[in-house]
């Protein structure tokens, strides 16, 4: 094995980010437990001013703190100015040998990096993030961000040692584009088994504490609204299994302002009464996940989505829960055609949602389910593919200096 002493892993997001939670630190736990790694220096994006400082033997937090100008534009044309100074600074006197970057932004940074240092990069969750950005109509395809991020994304094509995308269908498409196949390995977005896996007890006490009845199906939500995801539509599908399902109830787990989901559910006409929302660090979720028996992932639909790898989905079949999907997202949607695991839906298509519901339906109703799903989990978002992909990189490196 390449024996790497020291690694400068990048993370665009804050320490207390549940992305940062559910993905990027469990990278640096996996990476903290290969005997080739002396020290990681972990560097963290803290928009908000300051921070808890992660602590660790073999890892290194360094915070660094982006520029927060007039408008996000001029953030993020700050974040790729003042940055990669910074970076350079502490892959200097830190002795760094690589530097991991998770995702795509991340890896613009690693590689204006490289391009000063000559430090070899990887990049993991690597997406086209700038063509989801406007499908979703969050961006303008004529827009500053997207022909940089576009750009940024075409150079880590060709400067990065490693490539790690989250779905088969993106490796398949790099290959395409002729990137070279021997620095592509697909690893999905993985989840903690462990942690997630069905609690019975959790069930009982968070539905005690709700006040849901024990012969109530509960729907689940973890994340946000609009940009990547459905906002109005979601709501609407809601109202559905409202309509569906007896003593239907819902819960929202959403980092959102409570003020701006209340407007929506009144907007809707739901009943309030059978909705719980919150926003609970990521380690509580998993209790609210047993409490419920099916769980929502309700993301726009778009042709780049396919390249996707949502963390949710992960953690949800790894409490045992059917998921109800937009068609067409990520290698899940096949999977789930597949292999089962939860239904697919097109809002496009009439009675597309009812018959979609009315799979959940079954699913529910067979007592094996909690059991049968999590090994979707353990099949396609293991963290062993993470350790694997991480072994085979540093191993290229070792070949290369040979």
């Amino acid at each position: 094995m390449y024996m790497v002493r020291q690694v400068l892993f990048i993370c665009y997001w804050g320490i207390e980010d549940v992305l940062t939670a559910s993905t990027v630190l469990p990278w640096v736990r996996k990476l903290e437990q290969l005997p080739a790694i002396h020290q990681i220096v972990l560097t963290t994006m803290e928009r908000e001013g300051s921070c808890n400082v992660l602590t660790s033997d073999k890892t290194k937090h360094v915070p660094l703190y982006p520029k927060l100008l007039g408008s996000p534009l001029l953030s993020k044309i700050s974040d790729f100015i003042d940055l990669p100074s910074q970076l350079i600074k502490i892959a200097k006197d830190h002795t760094i040998d690589l530097i991991i970057a998770y995702s795509s932004p991340a890896g613009a940074l690693a590689h204006k990096v490289c391009m000063q240092t000559h430090i070899p990069y990887l990049v993991g969750s690597f997406e086209p993030h700038a063509d989801y950005m406007v499908e979703s109509g969050v961006w303008s395809k004529y827009g500053l961000k997207y022909l940089f991020q576009k750009r940024w994304e075409q150079k880590q094509k060709l400067s990065a040692s490693g490539l790690m995308p989250v779905a088969e269908s993106y490796k398949y498409k790099l290959w395409q584009e002729e990137v070279p196949r021997e620095k592509i390995m697909t690893v999905p977005c993985a989840v903690d088994l462990m942690l997630f896996q069905f609690d019975k007890t959790a069930r009982i006490a968070v539905r005690e504490r709700l006040g849901i009845a024990p012969e109530a199906i509960v729907g689940i939500y973890v994340g946000k609204y609009g940009g990547l995801y459905y906002e109005q539509e979601a709501f609407h599908i809601y109202q559905k299994c409202f309509q569906f399902f007896p003593a239907f109830y819902l819960i929202i787990l959403s980092p959102q302002e409570p003020t701006a989901i209340a407007q929506l559910i009144n907007k809707n006409r739901l009943p309030a009464e059978r909705i719980y929302t919150a926003y609970v660090p990521h380690k509580e979720i998993p209790a609210y996940l047993s409490a419920s028996d099916v769980a929502f992932a309700t993301f726009k639909p778009g042709l780049s989505k396919i390249y996707l790898s949502p963390v949710k989905i992960g953690e949800y079949w790894a409490n045992g829960l059917p998921v109800l999907l937009t068609e067409g997202v990520g290698d899940d949607s096949n999977i789930i055609k597949r292999e089962g695991g939860g239904a697919v839906y097109n809002l496009a298509e009439e009675d597309s949602l009812d018959r979609a519901l009315q799979e959940i339906q079954q699913m529910v109703g067979d007592a094996t389910h909690r059991e049968r799903i999590p090994l979707l989990a353990k099949q396609y978002r293991s963290f062993d593919k993470v350790t694997k992909a991480l072994q085979y990189f540093l191993e290229a490196q070792e070949h290369k200096k040979q």
